[in-house]
């Protein structure tokens, strides 16, 4: 079983859509795919809801209470993608740092947001499994307009921070509505669909290795 962690100590940044988007990834390749929803607002637990009546299903898990959800874990399950919950740092994190094979940051383009993620990223650091390089640690830019200077500073200014820069994201409004639907751009083919599908690449890439 892989585990991906999605996490920010910034609420808003896009953390449950890129949780959702790499759930569904998963279990649209075939994968036994479960979403650990430890946000207590739930949105992707209500996303999974959703999407319960697909071929693709994943399969949601409630993570707000730290241990009773390992006991609902079903033993084949091959992907676990855990939505964290926003304004937790890493020591609230530790019990999810000490099970994950990646953990994804999502950061926006914004001096607040850039802001916000540099001691979230020391409070990581901190872990044992990231001082010692075992567990990898990757920034997504998310919700990026490129054509705009702020997007451009922001995926300049990452690629010097201590963790890689594993995907830059551009904004739509597409997302808003798929999860809204228990979708994913995964889910369509369309010629516009692929072309943000694309940006996803470099992210599905890393989180192989």
């Amino acid at each position: 079983m892989k585990t991906v962690l999605v996490a920010s100590s910034k609420g808003g940044v896009g953390k449950t859509t890129i949780a959702t988007h790499l759930a569904a990834h998963a279990a649209l390749e075939g994968l036994n795919t479960v979403l650990l929803d430890v946000d207590p607002q739930r949105s992707s637990t209500r996303w999974a809801e959703r999407r319960a009546a697909a071929d693709s299903a994943v399969l949601p898990l409630d993570g707000t209470r730290r241990k009773s959800w390992r006991k609902q874990l079903p033993d084949d399950t091959q992907r676990l993608v855990i939505d964290a919950p926003a304004g937790a740092m890493g020591e609230a994190l530790e019990h999810l740092l000490d099970i994950a094979d990646h953990v994804v940051v999502p950061v926006q383009p914004s001096t607040l947001d850039l802001e916000a993620t540099v001691p979230f990223l020391e409070s990581l650091a901190q872990h044992p499994r990231v001082r010692k390089g075992e567990l990898g640690v990757g920034l997504v830019a998310n919700k990026l307009r490129p054509w705009t200077n702020t997007s451009q500073q922001t995926v300049e200014l990452l690629k010097h921070w201590p963790y890689p820069l594993v995907a830059e994201l551009r904004d739509s409004q597409a997302y808003v509505l798929l999860t809204g639907l228990g979708k994913s751009l995964f889910d369509y083919h369309s010629a516009k669909v692929r072309e943000h599908q694309d940006d996803w690449t470099p992210l599905l890439r890393w989180l192989k290795r």
